[in-house]
């Protein structure tokens, strides 16, 4: 992988990272869907015009259909079920169950586009799975309701892991080389388009606070808008595999901004988790390789 694109792939962590905590603060008053709406709308509004800036509207309406189809399956369905889980959890730790996402998409290649995984990624993936694990072993139960809907929260946010996953090489095999902004413009507004009946019907009867609704427009334009450009243009560069292993990184810096700004617990044992987590995703993405001596006969 080239030095700027991983680079890229540290800064999209980052600015991914920092989402988790945009919806902590923002979902309690605007609801899940409402939320997602917001975010969708208003980074396909900001992003629509740089599609006709950059002559790419014809683009936009010839591949139509699997926007349409990213859309849906890599954001208005996995961006509603993240912030439903940021209801129950904290935001270091919805950011950790997206950790999940390179073995779905692992998977999902592997099964539907035939693609192998080397020994040293599939290496690096068991190893990025296993700091998540550390991560999340103490912090799993199911004793009570309160643990009962923390459950359910961990569910929505594995099952969107898997929609991400598919989401991803969806993108590869249907819209390889077509322009991010074009991708990115389109399937936010596809994601506007089915969720505003839900978000009206959902709105909430007191309107969000100032505060919330800046964590939603930095959610949509920071997060969304120029993340999601980030995030097409790797799938292209180094493929789908290789760009969600970008949610092996985002779990340090979602606790990272979670302890910084919301005052979340870092204890020793996650710090150490997450240098897994580091080691799997450079061992994954060929920063790391491990050579074999050789002995002459």
């Amino acid at each position: 992988m080239k030095i700027r694109d991983t680079l890229s792939l540290i800064w999209l962590a980052a600015i991914w990272g920092a989402s988790f905590l945009f919806m902590r603060v923002a979902v309690p008053e605007f609801g899940a869907v409402p939320l997602i709406t917001v975010r969708v709308v208003l980074a396909g509004l900001f992003l629509l015009p740089l599609v006709f800036w950059r002559k790419k509207q014809l683009e936009l309406v010839n591949n139509i259909f699997p926007i349409c189809v990213v859309g849906i399956i890599s954001s208005a369905i996995p961006f509603t079920l993240i912030a439903y889980s940021t209801l129950y959890v904290t935001a270091g730790f919805a950011s950790v169950l997206n950790a999940a996402t390179p073995i779905f998409s692992a998977l999902v290649a592997f099964t539907w586009l035939k693609q192998r995984l080397s020994k040293m990624a599939f290496v690096g993936l068991s190893v990025g799975m296993g700091g998540v694990i550390l991560l999340v072993k103490d912090k799993i139960g199911f004793e009570n309701a309160e643990q009962g809907e923390t459950a359910i929260a961990i569910l929505a946010g594995l099952v969107s892991t898997f929609a991400y996953g598919f989401g991803a090489n969806y993108s590869k095999k249907k819209l390889m080389g077509i322009d991010p902004v074009t991708i990115t413009a389109g399937s936010q507004l596809v994601a506007a388009i089915v969720l505003l009946p839900l978000a009206i019907y959902w709105w909430p009867n007191e309107m969000p606070s100032t505060n919330s609704w800046i964590n939603a427009i930095l959610l949509a334009i920071l997060c969304t808008a120029i993340a999601q450009i980030i995030f097409f243009k790797l799938i292209q560069n180094i493929g789908a595999t290789n760009t969600t292993t970008v949610t092996f990184l985002i779990p340090i810096f979602g606790l990272l901004w979670g302890y910084l700004f919301l005052a979340e617990a870092v204890p020793i044992d996650t710090i150490i988790a997450g240098g897994v987590i580091l080691l799997g995703t450079a061992l994954a993405n060929g920063l790391i390789k491990i050579r074999k001596n050789s002995s002459k006969p």
